[in-house]
């Protein structure tokens, strides 16, 4: 793509890219623009049928604005700009961000007096993420509306290269925006200056990122105990050079991936762990590049705990239950909520303490949505997670937050740490207490059901005959008296029991399992 300035100082594009570029064109969607963009055409193409679309659908879009922030990825903060001088030119009031910000600060849902106007669209140019006056990432009809306007507005139009400087319509709002972000963290019920009894120490890892800053101050804030920086992830780097793959959203990448496991993170080599181990760390705190995931390990006698999407989900959710018992409130009107593909232990808890739970489809654009619609029926909804590591606290971001994230994790260390517990033995509490069964008359349908589960054709049969991938090659039932392994009486070697038991054997050439029901 060629570009020319003119004497005047307007910019011009030349449209003979247009097709080329068109040929394989990254489709916007409902997180914006996702791929690899060398060019800048295409930014302004997005940003010129946004614009329009805002024209469009909200009342006084320009003079309530857009607030548009970038990070250290490559051409970020050049595309921000540009997308910038597109919406001046259209007569938008344009908040622009200074600096690298993690992507929490850019949705905070705001009504400060430095910004009572805002938020209307908020625009990411790293990777032109899109969120809607609401301050949550868009949903239909919205995608496809953006979408279509700007096919309609590929006719690149000559803006003025110096307005961000030249026009009054440009305002910075990052230090109101910082200065909110922290006091959004201050409410969120965490202890300030915990007790550190045992003199817990935490490394922190920002994986190249932006996170260091924040979670630097975070601590200070909330006097924590100073962690252990590691030190060659510690700094933005968009060539992110001591990992493979930072993306979080790409499913089977060795690190920092789409799905509930840290092991990707975590590796065996890893430098975070490698640093922990050499300052006798007990706990690994991460986030990921733009700092709006999160996940933790924890040492053990026996080695590292790495602590999975929905581990984390589940002790977040019972710090935030608890918190909002203490506070005094109807736990009527508590909600939660979690992705259709993320454990159902909070819908346990719910269940078991009397607030309300709803799931959704997977992503931040219908979990930030569910909230609010959760809040419109007269519910608080303080935490929201997806198993992708993807936690949100709090009313004002509708968003995942890993330094939200961080600082609620280390909340609960320290403070599990003064009563001489962990973290992971407190999560091994949470699973036996919301599923523990007391009724006897549940527990004889549970087996009654396994006992019965489905007849065999050609046999008696009425066990599974399957565990998982795996055939079951003997079933053992020490209350019916059954043991499939000993034709033709089919009696067990082993004594009666007086309550429940059933083991099942269950194997291939390949793998062999044993499991034992009481």
């Amino acid at each position: 793509m060629r570009n020319w300035t003119s004497a005047s100082g307007t910019s011009y594009f030349s449209l003979h890219a247009i097709a080329h570029i068109n040929s394989k064109r990254i489709e916007f969607g409902t997180a914006g623009l996702r791929g690899r963009m060398e060019g800048d055409l295409i930014i302004i193409q997005t940003s010129q049928g946004l614009a329009e679309y805002a024209l469009q659908q909200l009342l006084q879009a320009t003079s309530r604005g857009v607030v548009i922030g970038y990070d250290h990825r490559h051409h970020s903060e050049e595309w921000a700009h540009i997308t910038a001088k597109v919406f001046l030119t259209k007569g938008f009031k344009v908040y622009l961000l200074h600096g690298f910000n993690h992507t929490p600060l850019k949705i905070m849902d705001t009504r400060s007096d430095d910004c009572s106007d805002i938020p209307l669209p908020h625009l990411f140019t790293a990777d032109s993420q899109v969120y809607w006056e609401n301050a949550v990432q868009i949903i239909g009809p919205h995608d496809e509306g953006i979408s279509t306007t700007i096919m309609n507005n590929l006719q690149p139009l000559p803006y003025s290269t110096d307005v961000l400087t030249s026009s009054e319509l440009c305002r910075d709002l990052t230090e109101v925006l910082r200065k909110e972000y922290f006091d959004s963290l201050k409410a969120l019920n965490i202890v300030q200056n915990p007790p550190n009894t045992s003199n817990l120490k935490f490394v922190n890892t920002s994986m190249h990122g932006v996170s260091d800053v924040f979670v630097n101050r975070a601590f200070a804030i909330f006097g924590f105990p100073p962690y252990v920086p590691v030190t060659e992830q510690q700094l933005p780097d968009p060539e992110f050079p001591t990992v493979r793959f930072p993306n979080p959203e790409e499913r089977g990448k060795p690190i920092f991936t789409n799905t509930s496991s840290p092991a990707h993170f975590f590796g065996p080599r890893s430098t975070s762990l490698q640093t922990a181990d050499r300052f006798g760390a007990d706990y690994v705190l991460a986030q990921d590049p733009d700092s709006d995931r999160f996940t933790a390990a924890e040492k053990s006698p026996e080695g590292w705990v790495l602590f999975r999407g929905d581990q984390l989900g589940t002790l977040f959710a019972d710090q935030v239950l608890q918190s909002y018992k203490l506070s005094g409130k109807p736990v009527d009107r508590l909600a939660m909520v979690a992705s259709t593909v993320s454990s159902k232990m909070i819908e346990a808890m719910a269940e078991t303490e009397g607030f309300k739970f709803v799931e959704c489809l997977t992503g931040f654009k219908f979990i930030g949505n569910t909230a609010l619609q959760l809040v419109e029926k007269g519910y608080e909804v303080p935490f929201g997670y997806e198993e992708a590591i993807g936690y949100m606290f709090g009313s004002q971001i509708r968003d995942k937050d890993g330094v939200a994230a961080t600082v609620s994790f280390v909340n609960l260390a320290l403070s599990l740490s003064a009563h001489g517990r962990t973290v992971n033995q407190h999560l091994q509490d949470l699973y036996s207490s919301y599923f523990t069964c007391n009724d006897p008359k549940v527990t004889d349908a549970i087996f009654s059901h396994i006992r019965n589960y489905q007849p065999v054709e050609g046999t008696n049969q009425l066990y599974p005959t399957t565990l998982a991938s795996l055939k079951i090659t003997r079933v053992v039932d020490l209350t019916a008296g059954f043991d499939s392994g000993n034709p033709p009486e089919h009696n067990p070697s082993l004594p009666l029991s007086s309550g429940h038991m059933i083991q099942f054997r269950a194997g291939d050439d390949e793998s062999h399992l044993v499991l034992t029901l009481r």
